[in-house]
C-alpha cells in the first residue's frame, strides 16, 4: 500500500516502432499520477524548499508554467497542504486549465509567452511574499531526473548499451538530469536535444514563435547543461502532430505534441545508427528472450535509442490535435 499518491511516481520504458536494424524505446511519462514527466521535479522542488525551511504547510506558492509543471505542483500542493497559484500563458489548452482548477490551484492567465508568465510570477512574489520554486533555474528540477528517471531507464534496459538519448527541451531539467546520469553509465552515448523548428534557440541563437505546448521556451534556461549536448534536432509542429496521431492509431500510445516531436527525432537518429545486417530481434518480451530469460544473441549489439514522451495526449483533445 502506498502512503501517498506522490509515492506512485514512476513509468515504463516501451519499445515503439523502430527502423530496421535499430531499437527505439520511449519512457512514457503519462503513467505518472499527474500524467507527465513534470510530476518528478514538481515534488522534488517542493521537498527541497521544505528541507531548506522555505516552505511550511499552509504557505503560498506561485509558479509560471506551460501547464505540466503546474499540474505536478498542484498534486503535490494538495497532498502537502500548500496554496498554489499558477501563471499560465493563455495559449495553453483548456484541459490544462481545468486540471489545475480540479486540484485546487488558482490560475492567472497572461497574454504572451513563457517570458511574460515569468515576469508576472515575479510580480506576484513581490506583491504577496509567495514562494516561487523557479523551475527554470532550480537544481532540484534536474536532480529529480538524475535520481529517478535515469535509474528507471538503466533498470529497464537490463544491461543493454544505450547509444543515444533524445529529449525535448523546455526547462532543460529532463535532458540535463537524465543525460548526466546515463552518461555516467554509458559514456559513449550521445545526448540529443529536440526543439521546435520555428523556435530553435539552441540551433540558431535566436528565439522565434511556435505553438508547441511544453517545448521551446524561447530562451536558453539556466538549468540546461549545454556542454552535455552532442547534437540538436528541430521538428516542425505539423510533423510532430502527425506522429502523435500515428502513435495513437497504430501503437495505442496517446501522447502530446512534444512527444510526437521526440518520436520523429528518435526515428531519424535510429535510422542513422541502424545496422540492418544484425537482424535485430523484436522487443525482448515478444521474441528476444531465451527460454531461461536471457537476451537472444545479437540483441545487445542492436543500436538502442531511448527517448522520453513527456505527457499524455488527453490534455490536447480540445486543440484538435487528434481530429
Amino acid at each position: 500500500m502506498y502512503g501517498s499518491i506522490l509515492d506512485t511516481i514512476g513509468t515504463p520504458l516501451i519499445q515503439i516502432s523502430s527502423p530496421e536494424g535499430a531499437t527505439v524505446a520511449a519512457k512514457v511519462e503519462a503513467f505518472n499520477p499527474g500524467g507527465s514527466a513534470k510530476d518528478r521535479p514538481a515534488l522534488a522542488m517542493i521537498e527541497a524548499a521544505e528541507r531548506e525551511g522555505l516552505l511550511e504547510p499552509g504557505d503560498a506558492v506561485v509558479e509560471p508554467t506551460s501547464g505540466n509543471t503546474g499540474i505536478g505542483l498542484a498534486i503535490a500542493a494538495a497532498a502537502r497542504n500548500y496554496d498554489l497559484t499558477i501563471v499560465l500563458p493563455d495559449s495553453m489548452s483548456e484541459e490544462r486549465r481545468r486540471l489545475l482548477r480540479a486540484y485546487g490551484a488558482e490560475i492567472e492567465l497572461v497574454s504572451g509567452e513563457m517570458t511574460d508568465a515569468r515576469e508576472r510570477a515575479d510580480e506576484i512574489v513581490a506583491e504577496t511574499g509567495a514562494v516561487q520554486l523557479g523551475q527554470f533555474e532550480n537544481p532540484a528540477n534536474a536532480e529529480a531526473h538524475y535520481r529517478t528517471t535515469a535509474p528507471e531507464i538503466i533498470e529497464a534496459v537490463e544491461g543493454r548499451e544505450i547509444d543515444a538519448l533524445v529529449v525535448g527541451v523546455g526547462t532543460g531539467g529532463t535532458i540535463t538530469g537524465t543525460g548526466r546520469r546515463l552518461k555516467e553509465e554509458f559514456p559513449a552515448m550521445d545526448v540529443i536535444a529536440v526543439e521546435p523548428e520555428t523556435n530553435a534557440v539552441l540551433s540558431t541563437g535566436t528565439p522565434g514563435k511556435d505553438e508547441f505546448q511544453g517545448m521551446g521556451a524561447g530562451f536558453v534556461s539556466e538549468l540546461l547543461d549545454i556542454e552535455l549536448l552532442d547534437s540538436i534536432e528541430t521538428v516542425p509542429l505539423e510533423e510532430a502532430e502527425t506522429e502523435c496521431r500515428r502513435l495513437a492509431r497504430e501503437e495505442g500510445i496517446l501522447v502530446g505534441q512534444s512527444s510526437g516531436a521526440v518520436s520523429v527525432a528518435s526515428r531519424r537518429v535510429a535510422k542513422r545508427l541502424a545496422q540492418p545486417e544484425l537482424n535485430c530481434p523484436e522487443a525482448p518480451d515478444m521474441s528476444g528472450l531465451t527460454a531461461d530469460g536471457g537476451l537472444e544473441s545479437g540483441f545487445d549489439d542492436c543500436p538502442l535509442v531511448v527517448t522520453i514522451f513527456p505527457d499524455s495526449g488527453e490534455r490536447y483533445l480540445s486543440t484538435g490535435l487528434f481530429d
